[in-house]
């Protein structure tokens, strides 16, 4: 090691090999689902929540959606979140049969504020609820939802993520690429880590609360990432996040690079933002109760940052060809049949998922260019690392009116990704 930099390369070689082996090895545990026996009879009541800013368009699909989930219509009530709205949102909502809740404050601005703001209402009402369920306005909701979640809030969950499958996946190359990174991440990642244990995170919808945890720790996540926030909050104090990968929410995809690109900034700026707060306190929590569950958050909270590690990494190895200046371990460390299958894993990966979900043929077209959708992560987590501490929120407009039977009518008849349950209660 006759090299300067090797102070520097050397420890971030170490990083990006476990990174990397951390990750592959995980993403395994999801090409398999483990057997339960499911408790099929009703017995917590849910308070549903929609948060909609200006979704007129949309926002009556949802509602007559959730109208007919296969669940007691008695043990559940839709409540709408009108937040700032100035279109026709508030009208609609209601003709369709939603307890509609308006709510205007243009300082706190955003789906986390309005949640907090909605938890406090509920809380006051004189009916109880177990449970909230949340949805935003552009998502269509699986019948067997709430029996999937009635299945897990009994076996004792607490905080629960359903499984985010797409509304619109054959509408453009980007909706579709898009829907093609939520259908791995629900696999390789979140269900691979409900198999082994671990916690997965809250992506924003499709996501069950226990009533008596947002009593005991309240809401408090305002950021631009609020669904992580709450996660990271309660991981501290050991209640992890679990997977529900048949409770099935209908998410509508951008249909355009640059409504794509905003989106997915915005994540990225919440997620460096959330890591900052709550990296320290993970790491001393994690150790203090030797809790591996609450560090491998820590290590979720680092993916970004890792993103940007490994490119850096990756423009250094180009100038090495021309003037070598650091001392290359990674063929030390592994060998080069390892790096192969990783390298080649990537790739096999999202087609062993496509197998798995019965991917329409448009979705093997898209996935030729799933490639340019995931490079494209690059320049928007550099961007969301020099945009970290703007919180201004960037709305997402929805326009894909669409109901549920014609996603049925899509995917030839069949409702995909079906849990037994889901087949019994179709008979």
């Amino acid at each position: 090691m006759n090299y300067v930099f090797d102070y520097i390369m050397i420890p971030m070689q170490l990083i990006i090999i476990f990174f990397t082996l951390y990750y592959f090895i995980i993403a395994f545990f999801g090409i398999w689902r483990r057997k339960e026996t499911k408790i099929l009879t009703p017995k917590n009541h849910f308070a549903v929540i929609v948060a909609a800013h200006n979704e007129e368009q949309v926002i009556g699909q949802l509602v007559e959606n959730l109208q007919v989930l296969r669940y007691p219509r008695e043990m559940y009530d839709i409540f709408v979140i009108a937040d700032n709205c100035k279109d026709s949102t508030v009208q609609v909502a209601k003709n369709a049969g939603a307890t509609v809740f308006e709510r205007f404050n243009l300082e706190k601005r955003g789906k986390g504020y309005a949640m907090e703001w909605m938890f406090a209402k509920l809380f006051q009402l004189k009916r109880k609820y177990d449970a909230v369920v949340v949805f935003d306005a552009d998502n269509l909701v699986h019948p067997n939802f709430l029996l999937e979640m009635n299945n897990r809030l009994c076996k004792g969950e607490k905080v629960i993520q359903g499984y985010l499958d797409a509304k619109n996946p054959n509408d453009t190359w980007i909706s579709g690429t898009f829907a093609i990174s939520f259908w791995v991440t629900n696999h390789i990642w979140h269900l691979a880590k409900s198999n082994i244990g671990l916690s997965s995170v809250l992506g924003g919808t499709g996501m069950c609360i226990s009533t008596d945890i947002l009593r005991k720790f309240g809401w408090g996540a305002t950021c631009l990432t609020e669904d992580m926030e709450f996660t990271m909050k309660v991981l501290l104090r050991g209640i992890r996040t679990t997977w529900a990968h048949d409770a099935i929410v209908y998410d509508e995809k951008p249909l355009t690079f640059m409504q794509s690109w905003k989106q997915r900034k915005r994540w990225a700026q919440g997620h460096f933002d959330i890591a900052a707060r709550y990296i320290p306190r993970m790491i001393t929590e994690g150790i203090r109760q030797r809790d591996i569950r609450i560090l491998d958050g820590v290590l979720h909270l680092l993916q970004p940052h890792f993103l940007i590690l490994s490119t850096s990494f990756v423009i250094a190895s180009y100038l090495y060809h021309i003037v070598p200046f650091y001392t290359n371990i990674f063929y030390k460390v592994l060998p080069i049949q390892v790096w192969t299958i990783i390298a080649i894993g990537q790739y096999v990966l999202p087609v062993i998922v496509l197998f798995l979900i019965r991917a329409n043929w448009k979705s093997w077209f898209y996935l030729v260019l799933y490639p340019l959708f995931v490079y494209s992560w690059i320049p928007i987590t550099f961007l969301g690392f020099l945009h970290r501490n703007e919180r201004e929120w960037s709305h997402t407009q929805h326009t894909r009116s669409i109901s549920y039977q014609e996603i049925l009518i899509n995917q030839s008849g069949e409702f995909p990704k079906e849990s037994l349950l889901s087949k019994q209660a179709i008979k």
